[in-house]
């Protein structure tokens, strides 16, 4: 069943063939995505894998731009940017999520438009093929922000999205992380699950000057089955409004819940005045580093201003600005 996802990219389609004239937008767009921050440097990544990283995230960052370009919303642009990072093994969202500490892939993802603050999400999924998109339609065909576990997977079933067989989900790379995770468990060496807090997700703003905002995850590697981070929570690791910004965080969710994060960003600045990077800086490099917190987060203001803010040594993350230059990163220097 590939309903969903064959609906939007029929939609991608019908905009992108629009006449030129009637393509145009009428004001500035811009995107940002990421896929995770953590302790990766150049000596762990072979240039294979590093180009392969990198082209992911241009492909991802292209398509949901090559929408707003073309009068698409900025709701549109993330869940598509988003659906292509979850059906890539590369990163810990969809087909590359991480195992939890029963041996299965366990997701979270919630989406929000700033136009009307409106916010769906879902937690504790399995064998969702795009958690995005059973993120969106929570908030369209329900009254409900956030559904998790079995009662999320009935509604997906009502609402015709698309499931896979466990196998689909299976990489041996993740595999192999989940069993160095026990190993480190048994040991008592760690007591942190992981030190690459892998999300993904995306903000956009719109030709019509709505900001929107989209974050999906498989979570933390060996995790407690049932354990929700902050992907799925609106106002830690995802938010949006049209008054304030839009973020998307990445992270160990456990801080980023107890600082409400993405919504203390655009908290600072719609009431304290502060610009984007002030902002962001203040929570993720202060803030988060006093608490002892490892991540970061994309964020964008209403003019389309971005920051890709992080404490980390490395951050995957690329961008297209109101100017449409293009931006893609992987590493603190980059």
């Amino acid at each position: 069943m590939k309903i969903l996802s064959a609906i939007l990219l029929a939609a991608a389609f019908t905009v992108s063939a629009m006449p030129a004239a009637a393509a145009e937008s009428a004001a500035p767009v811009a995107i940002a995505i990421h896929a995770g921050a953590g302790t990766i440097k150049r000596e762990n990544l072979d240039a294979a894998r590093e180009s392969e990283i990198q082209a992911k995230l241009e492909e991802a960052v292209r398509a949901g731009h090559q929408l707003l370009v073309s009068g698409g919303s900025s709701l549109d642009a993330v869940t598509r940017a988003v659906t292509i990072l979850e059906d890539s093994p590369l990163f810990n969202a969809g087909r590359g999520a991480v195992f939890n500490a029963a041996g299965r892939n366990e997701m979270d993802a919630s989406i929000m438009d700033g136009r009307t603050l409106n916010a769906g999400a879902v937690a504790a999924v399995h064998n969702i093929r795009n958690p995005i998109l059973l993120a969106r339609r929570v908030m369209t065909d329900s009254a409900h922000v956030m559904l998790i576990g079995e009662g999320a997977e009935t509604f997906a079933r009502e609402q015709g999205i698309a499931f896979e067989e466990d196998e689909w989900f299976r990489t041996e790379y993740r595999w192999q992380q989940l069993q160095q995770a026990r190993e480190r468990e048994t040991a008592r060496l760690d007591a942190q699950p992981e030190h690459w807090l892998s999300t993904v997700g995306a903000v956009a703003l719109d030709s019509g000057g709505n900001l929107a905002a989209a974050t999906s995850t498989g979570g933390m590697t060996n995790k407690r089955w049932g354990r929700v981070g902050d992907s799925p929570l609106i106002g830690a690791g995802n938010y949006a409004g049209n008054d304030s910004c839009a973020v998307s965080a990445t992270g160990h969710g456990e801080y980023f819940i107890r600082a409400t994060v993405a919504r203390d960003i655009c908290a600072r600045v719609q009431f304290k005045g502060e610009s984007l990077a002030e902002a962001t800086r203040a929570v993720v490099m202060e803030q988060l580093s006093e608490m002892g917190a490892s991540g970061g987060v994309i964020a964008m203001d209403p003019q389309g201003k971005i920051a890709l803010t992080f404490n980390t040594a490395g951050m995957y993350r690329a961008s297209i600005g109101t100017d449409g230059s293009v931006f893609i990163g992987i590493y603190r220097d980059d």
